[in-house]
């Protein structure tokens, strides 16, 4: 855990600038998605040193001065701008700092800005209802689902582009590193549950010319997986099983040499987890290895990246399903191994992203 979970060692005045910015962050995010958006952030950039005018960025953008005015105060408000010393008072010049820099340029920064604007901002506003009746209820604004994940492929192609890029740019980082240690033993079959679009699986494909995957989820997503798996010429290894995996009516098959699960369990509340694990249970042998690859809060190597995971949190409380979360290290394995498993080891750091590689066998 970071030293500042613990800690209360801000003074007032800058506490209160803290809550400051937490009162005026939906407009504040708003300001720095515009300044991005526009381009204008990239116009100050380009200036260098010298710096610019806001009747300079208002000229070559074609926005008004006084949009231009209000977007680049706020943005020298929040840190990404800043102005030269010697600025006149009457023709102020603007200059790009690094939190501007990273806004404009960072993949993670870009990635959680869509993420939040296209998938989350509409239903943020329905969080307290979520958390009062434990449903989902800024979902309404995208579709009459009961989760996300029934409608993912009917939502619309931004949402999709956005909560698919999302997905991907923290899971797929750590692909590389986990293949090697999955396959560090023989995998002729391997269960992807949860498979999403087929990445883990045709990533297995061509890293080992022998296994063969198959992928278990909704039916909407074994659909893409289906037409991504043949797209990449493995339509004859890598085969689909659409259902529900928590309906009660779903068995899981047996035969696997190991079980995979990337960024699936935190799609589930804790007893829904347990609950899933004890489906697999009779189908898992003693040495069917069950991998689990989850970004966990507790475990990562700098506090931002533990806040988007918190913050991530919040996004399944409100949009996809109402119930589910980033774990902790500890709350995520102990459900696990309430499903009749034991965990045998875990990898920590893989990834740029700091993933969590966990292994698990039966008890």
């Amino acid at each position: 855990m970071f030293e500042s979970y613990y800690q209360d060692d801000i003074d007032a005045v800058n506490a209160k600038f803290e809550a400051q910015k937490i009162a005026f962050a939906p407009l504040s995010f708003q300001a720095a998605r515009a300044l991005r958006d526009f381009g204008i952030l990239e116009l100050v950039s380009k200036s260098r040193r010298k710096g610019i005018t806001v009747k300079e960025i208002s000229e070559k953008t074609g926005l008004s001065e006084y949009g231009v005015g209000v977007l680049m105060e706020m943005g020298l408000g929040m840190g990404m701008l800043k102005l030269k010393k010697d600025s006149p008072e009457d023709n102020l010049l603007y200059t790009l700092s690094k939190v501007g820099f990273f806004v404009m340029t960072d993949d993670m920064t870009r990635v959680n800005m869509d993420f939040s604007e296209d998938v989350c901002y509409a239903g943020a506003d329905d969080l307290a209802e979520s958390i009062k009746n434990g449903k989902p209820e800024g979902l309404k604004h995208f579709g009459k689902w009961t989760t996300v994940y029934e409608g993912l492929s009917q939502c619309s192609d931004q949402f999709k582009k956005s909560w698919f890029g999302f997905d991907h740019f923290y899971s797929d980082l750590a692909f590389p590193e986990a293949l090697p240690i999955v396959y560090s033993k023989p995998v002729k079959r391997l269960f992807d549950i949860g498979g999403n679009t087929a990445k883990w699986a045709i990533q297995c494909c061509k890293y080992n010319p022998d296994v063969q995957v198959s992928i278990i989820d909704l039916p909407g997503q074994t659909a893409v997986a289906e037409k991504n798996a043949k797209a990449a010429g493995f339509e004859n290894r890598i085969s689909t099983i659409p259902c529900n995996v928590l309906d009660s009516t779903t068995e899981f098959p047996k035969g696997a040499d190991a079980i995979w699960m990337s960024q699936f369990l935190d799609c589930f509340s804790l007893h829904q987890i347990t609950k899933i694990l004890k489906k697999i249970h009779p189908a898992a042998s003693s040495e069917t290895d069950i991998y689990v690859l989850e970004p966990i809060w507790d475990k990562q190597r700098f506090e931002a990246a533990a806040y988007s995971l918190q913050a991530t949190s919040l996004y399944f409380t409100c949009i996809a399903n109402g119930n589910s979360k980033m774990y902790r290290f500890n709350e995520l394995k102990n459900a696990i191994e309430d499903g009749g498993f034991e965990l045998k080891e875990a990898h920590h750091n893989l990834g740029i992203n700091c993933y969590t590689l966990f292994r698990f066998r039966k008890k």
